[in-house]
C-alpha cells in the first residue's frame, strides 16, 4: 500500500514536534555543562596563578641565597705563579755572575682589582718551590725565604721569614731511584726534582685600616736553583663558613627553603591582612549606609503619627464635654464636700495655640484617703474618661 498524504503530513508534524525537543534539550545541557566548565576554568586559572606565584618566590630564595652567600663567603684559596728575578747583576768580583737574591713582587689582588683576602678572615700562605736535585742544591743546605706583605700605599703590612731545605736522600737511594725510573726519565714523563713546601703564615688576618694588596718574597741564597714556584693562600674557614663550604648542597638546600618559607609566609599573611581589611573596609561601609538611613525611616514613621495626631486634635471641641467616670463602690455615701470636689476634679477642655487641650484634674486627697481605709484591696485607683468634641 502506498502511504497517503494523510500519514505524510503526520510524519512532518512528529518531526516538527520532535524538533523544538531536542533544541531545548541541547540548551538544557549546555546551561548545565556551562556552569561546571566555568568553575573549572577558574580552578585551573586559580592553579595556574599559583604555580606562578611558587615559581617567582622559588627563584627570589634561589636569589636570595645566592647573593648572601657571595657576599658572606670569601675566598676560599687563591693560587698564582712567582716569578723571581736579580735586583742585581753588575757584581764587581768576576767569580759570581749575580750579586743579589732572587726577589719576587706577587700581586695579592683578583684580575687586579678585588681584594683576595677577607678582613678577620685567617688564611694560611705557602710558598711551593720546585728545586731539581742538583749538585748545587744538595751542597746549598738551609735558605731563608722572606715574605713581606705591603698595602696600596707602600707601607710594610707584617715580615715573615721561614728556613727550609732539601729532602736528604742518599747516593744509594738516588742510585736505585734513577734505575727504577730510568724509562719515565728518559722518555721526560718524570723528573729528578723535589717539591719544597715552606708555610710563611699559619693564620695570616688582614687589616681593615692596611688592606693588603701585594707582597715581597725574597729567597736568601744566591745559588739556589728553581724549576718554578707557587703561592698558595687557604683560607680557614668556622662556624658557618665551614659548613657552608663543606657541605654547600645541603648548607644550599637549607637556604634556600628558608628563604622560601620566609616569603610564603610573609605573602600569606599580606593575603590575609589585605582580605581583612576589606572586609572592614566593607563592613564600616554598610554600618555608614545603616545609619545615613536610620534618620529617614525616622522620618517616614513620624510622618503619619503627626498627621494623626493633628486629626485627633482637630476632633476635640471645646463647646460639649462627655465625661464618663468610674469609681469603684465604697459603700459610703457621698458628702456635699466630695460632690464638690469631684466637680473640681472634671476634666476641663483648655484652648491653645488654636488647638484644643483636655486636662485631666486629680481627684481630690479625700477621697484617696477614705477609699484606702474602707476597703482592703491595694492599689485603688480612680480615672476618668474624658471627650471633648468640637465646638
Amino acid at each position: 500500500m502506498q502511504p497517503t498524504m494523510e500519514e505524510f503530513d503526520s510524519e512532518d508534524s512528529g518531526v516538527q514536534d520532535v524538533g523544538p525537543q531536542i533544541n531545548g534539550l541541547l540548551v538544557q545541557i549546555l546551561e548545565t555543562m556551562s556552569v561546571p566548565l566555568v568553575r573549572i576554568r577558574q580552578k585551573l586559572l586559580e592553579i595556574a596563578i599559583l604555580i606562578c606565584v611558587i615559581l617567582l618566590v622559588f627563584w627570589v630564595a634561589l636569589f636570595l641565597y645566592g647573593s648572601f652567600y657571595y657576599s658572606f663567603m670569601p675566598t676560599a684559596n687563591f693560587i698564582t705563579p712567582v716569578y723571581f728575578f736579580y735586583s742585581r747583576t753588575d757584581c764587581p768580583s768576576p767569580h759570581h755572575s749575580v750579586c743579589s737574591f732572587p726577589v719576587a713582587n706577587v700581586s695579592l689582588l683578583k684580575n687586579g682589582k678585588h681584594q683576595v683576602m677577607t678582613y678577620g678572615q685567617p688564611y694560611q700562605i705557602t710558598l711551593e718551590l720546585e728545586m731539581p736535585e742538583s749538585p748545587a742544591n744538595r751542597e746549598l743546605g738551609m735558605f731563608l725565604v722572606k715574605m713581606t706583605p705591603y698595602s696600596k700605599a707602600g707601607q710594610i703590612v707584617d715580615i715573615s721569614a721561614r728556613s727550609a731545605m732539601l729532602h736528604y736522600r742518599s747516593s744509594l737511594l738516588q742510585a736505585l731511584g734513577t734505575v727504577v725510573f730510568s724509562p719515565m726519565l728518559l722518555t721526560g714523563a718524570s723528573e729528578q726534582k723535589q717539591s719544597v713546601i715552606v708555610e710563611l703564615y699559619s693564620e695570616f688576618k688582614d687589616d681593615s685600616y692596611n688592606p693588603t694588596v701585594g707582597a715581597i718574597i725574597e729567597i736568601h741564597s744566591q745559588h739556589i736553583q728553581i724549576y718554578r714556584a707557587h703561592l698558595y693562600i687557604f683560607a680557614h674557614f668556622t662556624g658557618i663558613r665551614y659548613l657552608l663550604y663543606r657541605f654547600p648542597l645541603i648548607s644550599a638546600l637549607i637556604g634556600v627553603m628558608s628563604n622560601f618559607t620566609f616569603l610564603s609566609l610573609i605573602i600569606i599573611l599580606s593575603f590575609l591582612q589585605f582580605n581583612l581589611g576589606g572586609r572592614r573596609t566593607r563592613g564600616k561601609a554598610v554600618m555608614q549606609q545603616e545609619e545615613n538611613n536610620e534618620p529617614d525611616d525616622l522620618n517616614d514613621q513620624s510622618e503619619p503619627q503627626d498627621e494623626g495626631n493633628r486629626k485627633n486634635v482637630d476632633a476635640i471641641g471645646c463647646n460639649s464635654v462627655e465625661v464618663e467616670e468610674s469609681i469603684p463602690d465604697v459603700g459610703v455615701e457621698e458628702s456635699e464636700d466630695d460632690s464638690r470636689e469631684l466637680a473640681e476634679d472634671e476634666p476641663t477642655c483648655e484652648a491653645a495655640d488654636g488647638e484644643m487641650i483636655l486636662r485631666q484634674r486629680n481627684l481630690s486627697q479625700s477621697m484617696l484617703q477614705s477609699s484606702q481605709v474602707l476597703t482592703d484591696t491595694t492599689d485603688k485607683t480612680y480615672y476618668r474618661v474624658g471627650v471633648c468634641s468640637s465646638c
